[in-house]
């Protein structure tokens, strides 16, 4: 008799423990927030770097041109730009990993946002500003916000969400990343301010 009770306790602590694996699974699954939250932490443990050393291997020559405006309807252009270091970042406020790794593209925006020779885009895939901001607003990012005004070439954006991009002051693409990254490393700001700091 004890051992059936047991048992019965067994089994349902069982049940319980399962029950409790596939609720945490189907949060993980339909959560946005829930994923990018677990993403988030195996970046933190040193998943999903950037990894700029492979830089030199992707050039792509300063023919690139691409239109940018802002919620204030200010245009901008990578022409305009030129003799300046971009980054560029395709993301959605709907797209987990994109909202895993903008906690570290905002801290690298903030830690370089004194170098003018620097300029970060944040481009809303969804040409959804008033959206993007609001989410913006919501986590305290001040990244600067934009939708694309121009056709984007395939070499530089082929719709894999997110997708980060870094231009040279000639206007030549030197990094590209598709897929989430811990951008806020050393190895990134050095990077940047290398390029930063070329003739």
């Amino acid at each position: 008799m004890q051992d059936k009770a047991t048992a019965n306790k067994l089994f349902t602590k069982a049940n319980l423990i399962n029950g409790l694996i596939i609720i945490a699974l189907a949060v993980m699954v339909f959560v946005p927030a829930a994923k990018a939250m677990l993403m988030r932490g195996l970046m933190g443990v040193g998943l999903f770097r950037a990894d700029v050393s492979a830089a030199a291997t992707v050039p792509v020559k300063s023919t690139i041109n691409i239109s940018f405006r802002d919620a204030s309807g200010k245009d901008i252009s990578l022409k305009q730009i030129k003799g300046k270091v971009v980054l560029l970042n395709f993301w959605a406020t709907w797209c987990p990993p994109c909202r895993a790794e903008m906690p570290s593209l905002n801290s690298l925006h903030q830690k370089l946002k004194a170098d003018t020779n620097i300029v970060f885009i944040a481009v809303d895939a969804d040409s959804k500003l008033k959206e993007a901001a609001q989410f913006m607003a919501k986590y305290d990012y001040h990244l600067p916000l934009y939708q694309v005004m121009s056709d984007v070439p395939e070499s530089v954006y082929g719709g894999n969400l997110p997708t980060t991009v870094i231009f040279d002051k000639e206007g030549t693409m030197v990094f590209r990343h598709e897929g989430m990254a811990n951008y806020d490393t050393d190895k990134v700001r050095g990077f940047l301010q290398k390029l930063a700091m070329a003739k």
